[in-house]
């Protein structure tokens, strides 16, 4: 069997407030490399809706299957890697909740970073960022109008999705990688660091906000495909 038949196809989960398109820069980046990338359009409306999106992709994929989450795409991951043809993890400046934990309840874990003043109501079950919020915490290392977009195309978030909790973590027994920014106002990078720790990742840290998958997309696609060579060699 050639390389090229067992190499894994990288498949992508969003975060919230985001959609697919947030990945845009690692997909081209690992296109251009050789590496089959699918990226996941998952409603963030709960967490079993989720992982039913990430698990129709990979229900579409024959092979081997590295599975990567950027923020709550990393709760995605955690419970939809289960799938035996996920054979590692990437976690971008994501959330990786152990058995019986939610997001909400490591985000309570760590002293709140100021991204979270920024999120608003939108209707009575769903929330947003606020533009002001995207420039300031989200995407400070992006040039404003780029951060401005963000926020225009964001999708919205249902509050249910802070206590949804993971059943079983696919990183207990999985290879992970772990990207850190060290610049992060969304997500706790205390959090970050422990759970780096805990999911006994290689780790990667970038001076970058929370949206390095589009600030730092060379060091991402390059820790995403330093997996896809660890798996394949396996």
């Amino acid at each position: 069997m050639t390389d090229a038949a067992i190499r894994p196809t990288v498949v992508l989960v969003h975060g919230a407030w985001a959609d697919a398109s947030s990945w845009r820069a690692v997909i081209r980046l690992l296109q251009q490399r050789g590496i089959d990338v699918v990226a996941v359009q998952n409603p963030t409306t709960s967490l079993d809706a989720d992982v039913v999106a990430t698990r129709l992709t990979l229900d579409s994929i024959g092979g081997p299957v590295v599975l990567a989450g950027h923020s709550w795409g990393g709760t995605v991951i955690s419970e939809a890697g289960n799938d035996p043809k996920v054979k590692a993890l990437v976690y971008v400046a994501a959330f990786a909740p152990d058995a019986g934990q939610s997001t909400g309840d490591q985000v309570r874990a760590h002293a709140a970073p100021p991204g979270l003043g920024g999120v608003v109501p939108f209707g009575e079950h769903f929330l947003k960022m606020s533009p002001e919020s995207w420039i300031a915490n989200v995407a400070q290392d992006l040039p404003e109008e780029e951060a401005r977009v963000l926020a225009a195309v964001q999708t919205p978030l249902a509050l249910v999705t802070f206590e949804d909790k993971v059943k079983t973590p696919a990183w207990k027994d999985r290879p992970c990688w772990y990207v850190l920014s060290t610049q992060d106002r969304a997500v706790s990078v205390d959090l970050q660091r422990a759970l780096s720790t805990q999911l006994k990742a290689r780790t990667v840290e970038l001076p970058a906000s929370h949206m390095s998958l589009m600030s730092h997309p060379e060091a991402v696609a390059g820790a995403i495909q330093e997996a896809v060579a660890a798996v394949s060699a396996a």
